[in-house]
């Protein structure tokens, strides 16, 4: 019996709300972190759009506190992005009472390879998918018509898909998971690749330009963390129970 099944529901809820009061306060430490340097900080964020654009191009606000604000969740998306080894850590560790002993070993192992997997999806988002989004979105420019991108429009933008790509990265992680709790299965996943990669191209579509080149090339990272997926779940997953040879099965 895992430690969870001998605790009471109140008890979930107190645990719950003690983790979530340390996600707030590692989200808060990274904003104040982030927030001394905030001008750098999106900067660095706008860096994609402004290499794509003419000479001189640059991002306007067109409210007095856009300017103030902006930098205000550009310090806030940080703080996060700062604390997401912690947020992971307090996740599985709320999760890991609900697990065998034996399971719990590996809740060290999945914060680190979450981190790491939420981190390069946000990264790969914006080396790879940023440039090439970007460039094909300002391709519609005419002589008489110019893209004046605000900055609470860009952020709003550019966050989304930061996180966007972020989870999608989760994605070998969270099947191995299921794999492990017996939820799929190894067969499974190899029967339904066909399906997977008809809802990874979809998924891109949506969440790209309307071109094929930032399609494909959100699609195919997508395909290769689903064969990464496979590889954990026949590793780490749950295997079958075999009945011993001297076992008589019950009529």
């Amino acid at each position: 019996m895992s430690d969870a099944e001998k605790l009471p529901f109140t008890s979930h809820l107190e645990e719950l709300r003690k983790r979530l009061i340390r996600c707030c306060i590692a989200v808060a430490i990274g904003f104040a972190v982030s927030y001394a340097f905030k001008e750098k900080l999106f900067e660095i964020l706008t860096r994609p759009l402004i290499d794509v654009m003419d000479p001189g191009g640059a991002l306007i606000f067109t409210g007095i506190s856009e300017a103030f604000f902006t930098f205000l969740k550009v310090s806030f998306l940080s703080g996060i992005l700062l604390a997401v080894p912690v947020i992971v850590y307090e996740f599985w560790m709320f999760v890991a009472p609900g697990l065998y002993r034996n399971e719990r070993k590996l809740v060290l192992p999945i914060v680190i390879i979450s981190s790491f997997f939420f981190l390069g999806g946000a990264l790969f988002g914006y080396f790879v998918m940023f440039p090439f989004g970007f460039k094909f979105l300002l391709g519609f420019a005419t002589d008489t018509i110019r893209p004046l991108p605000s900055m609470k429009e860009y952020l709003s933008f550019s966050s989304k898909m930061l996180l966007v790509f972020g989870f999608a990265f989760e994605m070998p992680i969270v099947i191995t998971f299921l794999a492990r709790i017996g939820l799929v299965s190894v067969d499974f996943l190899k029967a339904n690749r066909k399906y997977a990669i008809l809802i990874i191209f979809i998924v891109a579509a949506i969440l790209t330009p309307p071109d094929g080149v930032t399609q494909i090339l959100m699609a195919m990272p997508m395909m290769a963390l689903y064969e990464i997926s496979v590889i954990g779940a026949r590793i780490f997953g749950k295997k079958p129970v075999k009945n011993s040879p001297d076992e008589i099965p019950s009529a």
